[in-house]
């Protein structure tokens, strides 16, 4: 059963197709969008098969194609193609048409600040589970670059992460076995907090948020630090 595929091909098509809407425009951003992507998931995609390797995480054979790459299924690659376009997808056309909706430059700093302890304290808390240091590491280092983002795309990010959460709860929850015998994707017990929203663990949170927020950033920084949707 090629699940994976079929979660990806469901989460990439929609927000493909709308890019072609006359109005919102989004395919002429892709000359920024789509290296920004690459950039980003280069390293990620590097981590993850490290991870893979150490035995952090795996895969489920029954759920994808079979067709790997260095260790990982194709479909794990596309995931972080994937699955950043729709989330940037869905952050730029809410903007685009709602663009002074976000809670403003003080509170996200408080918000970005707070997040920042938080994600120290779960480190320090947690020193030997290496997916947790892993995920709220990434969150740590993107909310620290975040303040030195002069857009402050943060601020609009946080609003757009909400809305984000809606397919990620969908997608994430059925690779982490929501609604289906097995997991599509594992994760070692031994390297996880344990706390779990449906079958979601609570560092995929983390890591799905910095994911974006790394692409966001890195897209501001090939716009010269202007924001996509006002460019």
């Amino acid at each position: 059963m090629w699940l994976y595929a079929l979660l990806l091909t469901g989460s990439f098509s929609v927000p493909f197709l709308l890019s072609f809407d006359r109005k919102l425009r989004f395919r002429e951003k892709w000359n920024i969008v789509v290296p920004a992507i690459l950039v980003v998931a280069a390293v990620f995609i590097l981590l993850d098969m490290l991870y893979t390797r150490l035995g952090i995480w795996g895969f489920n054979s029954r759920y994808h194609s079979g067709v790997k790459i260095a260790g990982l299924p194709v479909e794990e690659l596309l995931f972080f193609l994937v699955i950043p376009y729709a989330s940037l997808f869905i952050h730029y056309a809410f903007f685009f048409y709602y663009p002074k909706v976000h809670p403003g430059k003080f509170a996200s700093q408080v918000i970005t600040i707070c997040l920042i302890g938080v994600s120290v304290a779960v480190i320090m808390l947690n020193t030997e589970k290496a997916y947790t240091v892993y995920a709220f590491g990434a969150l740590m280092l993107s909310l620290l670059l975040s303040l030195a983002d002069k857009t402050h795309e943060i601020s609009r990010f946080y609003l757009s992460f909400l809305i984000i959460l809606i397919p990620f709860m969908i997608v994430n929850g059925v690779l982490t076995g929501t609604l289906i015998d097995q997991e599509v994707v594992w994760y070692n017990s031994g390297e996880i907090i344990g706390l779990r929203v449906l079958t979601i663990p609570a560092e995929d949170f983390a890591y799905g948020f910095s994911l974006i927020l790394f692409n966001l950033l890195t897209i501001n920084l090939l716009n010269h630090e202007k924001p996509l949707y006002q460019s």
